[in-house]
């Protein structure tokens, strides 16, 4: 880069900080207002955001208030501040619902708690917050177009949530405690009956069922066996051609003969 480039760039800076420093000075609203709109066009939302909380207060209650406080809600979800911006967007389709943004207010409220959501293995408190404002807008804007976007973001968390319960009964299974684990893949099973995990949850549920029977205490083994044998033709019966179908029959098989061995000791 030239000096002279240099030189021009560094110019413009100063100018336009000069500039900025004389809008937040002004005291003539419209003014402030104009520039906050050009800085929001300009994507310049650092510079739009101290104008609009000024206007915010200075108008508010007006009709030009309305305007006012939903481009300061644009202005925190341009700043990626998702807390602040959905509370904003809430307040405004809350305070004016039959404004023409009041729909795309509470359709961008949700989208900032889908924004807040953290990866599967955190708390998914936000994710569930997330989940209920976009299924709280579904209901109140069944016809809106912007409903293939709602039920989009809705699949991604929901998959979010069965995702998180899936690796929780896995990590049961991997730490070799099979009671939790039966519990939480047949609780996973019941609450995802379509999921993309099933053949391979109903038979972890199963496989946990056998190995928690065989590993028994004397005075459970015989009640855990039959329950285990319960879970085999659950199995074999949702998933007949199952890729895990010659593992179950040969834990089947064995099942049965500890079975016949512990009756024939009693």
């Amino acid at each position: 880069m030239s000096r002279f480039l240099s030189i021009i760039i560094v110019a413009g800076v100063l100018v336009s900080c000069g500039e900025h420093r004389k809008v937040l000075r002004s005291d003539d609203m419209q003014y402030k207002y104009d520039m906050a709109i050009q800085y929001m066009d300009g994507e310049k939302f650092a510079k739009a955001y101290p104008l609009l909380d000024e206007l915010y207060i200075m108008y508010r209650g007006s009709e030009k208030g309305e305007k006012i406080a939903f481009t300061l809600a644009e202005c925190e979800l341009g700043l990626k501040d998702y807390i602040l911006a959905s509370h904003r967007y809430e307040q405004f389709f809350k305070n004016y619902p039959h404004s023409e943004y009041a729909e795309e207010a509470q359709f961008k409220s949700a989208y900032c708690n889908y924004e807040l959501s953290p990866k599967y293995s955190l708390d998914q408190t936000d994710t569930y917050k997330a989940i209920r404002s976009f299924q709280l807008f579904t209901i109140q804007h069944p016809e809106s177009d912007l409903i293939d976007s709602t039920n989009t973001l809705l699949d991604e968390l929901r998959y979010k949530i069965e995702l998180k319960d899936y690796k929780s009964a896995k990590l049961y299974y991997n730490r070799e405690a099979y009671r939790a684990a039966t519990v939480a893949f047949k609780n996973f099973n019941d609450r995802y009956p379509n999921s993309r995990y099933s053949e391979e949850t109903w038979f972890l549920w199963y496989k946990s069922s056998y190995l928690l029977a065989v590993n028994s205490v004397e005075e459970k083994k015989s009640e855990r066996m039959e329950k285990a044998l319960e879970a085999y033709l659950t199995f074999a019966d949702r998933f007949p051609e199952s890729e895990y179908e010659r593992e179950a029959e040969n834990l089947n098989k064995d099942l049965l003969k500890k079975q016949l061995q512990e009756q024939n000791q009693a």
